[in-house]
């Protein structure tokens, strides 16, 4: 079965962008310390699930490269009419999470699914019971505010540490898995 996993990177104060929704602090990084682990990581992704605003941002950067994930379905969830990206297999979709996941899964095949983001997303599957794992690369760096990693609505209970990388220049990429997931989801499937 396709686990849903959130994918991120943040800063050590639990960021995934600046208080203005910027990431330039991230991309002063670079990605060829991380492009290995993301190509493995990307190779067992079935179909992608991202919120209005991770759009919105791909949107701005559709004018100057093609859509990075070409022949992959991806899920954009957002509750007004959003423009479409040329060369992207998308589906537009709102409400509940626990509504469009058994669509998402079934269109990600035998492979898993990934939140690209943001933070408030991956924090509805959190309390849908609905995320199985989190990959979560803490940068060197410390925002203050901003956008947070996961603002989930209760605890998640403890997470199980699966593994660590370590990446070059000073971050750490953290790998858990979510307990209790079937029991949440269970729960949650009841209720809808």
């Amino acid at each position: 079965m396709a686990k849903t996993i959130y994918y991120v990177a943040s800063s050590l104060d639990g960021f995934i962008a600046d208080a203005d929704n910027g990431i330039d602090w991230l991309l002063r990084f670079g990605f060829e310390n991380f492009q290995e682990h993301y190509d493995a990581f990307l190779a067992r992704i079935g179909a992608i699930v991202m919120g209005s605003a991770t759009y919105e941002f791909m949107l701005g950067d559709s004018a100057s490269s093609p859509w990075p994930y070409a022949g992959m379905p991806t899920w954009v969830v957002s509750s007004r009419e959003q423009p479409v990206i040329e060369g992207a297999d998308l589906s537009f979709v709102s409400g509940p999470v626990a509504g469009f996941d058994p669509a998402v899964r079934e269109s990600a095949g035998d492979r898993d699914v990934w939140i690209v983001g943001g933070g408030d997303l991956a924090a509805q599957y959190a309390d849908a019971g609905l995320l199985d794992e989190m990959f979560v690369t803490v940068m060197p760096i410390v925002l203050g505010s901003g956008v947070r990693l996961l603002p989930v609505a209760a605890h998640t209970g403890v997470l199980t540490l699966e593994s660590t990388t370590q990446f070059a220049p000073g971050a750490v990429g953290l790998a858990y898995s979510v307990t209790g997931r079937s029991q949440q989801a269970q729960k949650v499937a009841q209720k809808v």
